[in-house]
């Protein structure tokens, strides 16, 4: 085989991996009304994010409906991971598009979101979470002390008891 052999061999390689590429990179999201259809699979899910909900243990959802009851898909981002994915709140009342594996859980389909390169478009484009931040304090940031705050004491000034000073008048003297 020869040089030029070898070169045009790396030219068809590196062509039908780019378009590969393309293929799978411009595959279409599905709405997440038919996430459910999809459990058990690899996709892209879009819709508009309506809400954005942290509960105490510092999970965060990112909810497509009105009612999350009966909303048949989310989108979860556990405590630990809100560092490698950035600022979730921002996504409120924006349309984004999830790549991840499709779960089934308490009878709802979801995505687990743990990189920011999940998410495709202007949502990967989210700050991170700011430094300080603390999930367990609902938005509130803390220096990383677990001290709760010291009550303010209330200040009394002592009295001073003064002793009557006795002097002599130095006329008399």
């Amino acid at each position: 085989m020869s040089l030029n052999d070898t070169r045009v061999r790396v030219r068809i390689a590196t062509l039908l991996l780019v378009l590969l590429f393309k293929l799978f990179a411009s595959a279409e999201c599905i709405p997440f009304t038919d996430a459910p259809k999809h459990v058990g699979t690899s996709k892209c899910v879009t819709g508009k994010v309506f809400k954005v909900a942290r509960l105490d243990s510092g999970t965060t959802f990112l909810n497509f409906c009105e009612d999350f009851r009966s909303c048949p898909f989310q989108v979860v981002v556990f405590r630990n991971d809100l560092a490698h994915v950035g600022d979730v709140r921002q996504l409120e009342g924006r349309t984004i598009d999830i790549h991840g594996d499709i779960q089934e859980y308490d009878r709802r389909a979801e995505i687990i979101l743990r990189e920011v390169r999940q998410l495709r478009g202007d949502a990967a484009r989210i700050p991170p979470m700011p430094k300080g931040f603390d999930v367990e304090n609902k938005g509130h940031f803390s220096a990383g002390s677990a001290k709760h705050p010291k009550a303010a004491k209330a200040s009394r000034k002592p009295k001073h008891q003064t002793a009557p000073v006795q002097m002599e008048d130095p006329e008399t003297q």
